[in-house]
């Protein structure tokens, strides 16, 4: 027996629907302004992931660190070295964010490039089936963004990371606003 779709579960409880409805719709609200914000203050955006990643690599640290009394010797000198590495380079990130922004930047371009030519590569096997144009499309639009990047660096590590960003968090709300209208309507229509 197949599982219920996700909008019949939601039309046997139309209080979920609506309830769901409303915290989609909220937290689509804040991610919507958050992407505008990141867009609009595309450095500020890049520096505040750069410190992310720096208290992330910290958190990593520490856990290693603690592992390394979960094993043997050779186990102990393993995390703590990894726990070290990590631990340098979290404090690096703190203490130079805008400088690993620029590095990150780079790498950034690096992986677009990877990016656009597997999917050349994936267009080249499937160019006979439809649709297979959008992987062309993507594979040439990817390659574009990733020269705009790496020929224009450093000078692009004040908006590349940010504005990417900034772009995901607006897709991210407008997608969650779409979803809440849904199950909001679906909760209204089944009470």
């Amino acid at each position: 027996m197949a599982a219920p779709h996700w909008n019949e579960a939601l039309e046997d409880r139309p209080s979920l629907a609506y309830e769901t409805g409303i915290w989609l719709t909220a937290t689509g609200v804040v991610f919507t302004m958050l992407g505008v914000a990141a867009i609009v203050e595309p450095w500020i955006a890049g520096l505040a992931v750069m410190v992310l990643v720096g208290w992330l690599l910290v958190a990593g640290s520490m856990a290693h660190l603690i592992s390394a009394f979960a094993g043997g010797v050779g186990h102990a000198i393993w995390q703590t070295t990894i726990g070290l590495a990590y631990g340098a380079a979290g404090v690096w990130f703190l203490k130079h964010p805008s400088m690993t922004l620029g590095a990150f930047t780079l790498l950034l371009a690096a992986v677009l490039i990877v990016e656009s030519a597997f999917e050349f590569y994936a267009y080249i096997w499937q160019r006979e089936e439809h649709g297979s144009h959008w992987l062309l499309l993507n594979a040439v639009l990817t390659m574009m963004l990733a020269g705009l990047i790496w020929l224009r660096w450093p000078g692009t590590s004040a908006w590349a990371i940010g504005t990417l960003v900034g772009l995901n968090l607006l897709t991210t709300g407008f997608t969650r606003l779409m979803i809440g209208g849904a199950a909001y309507r679906i909760g209204r229509l089944t009470a």
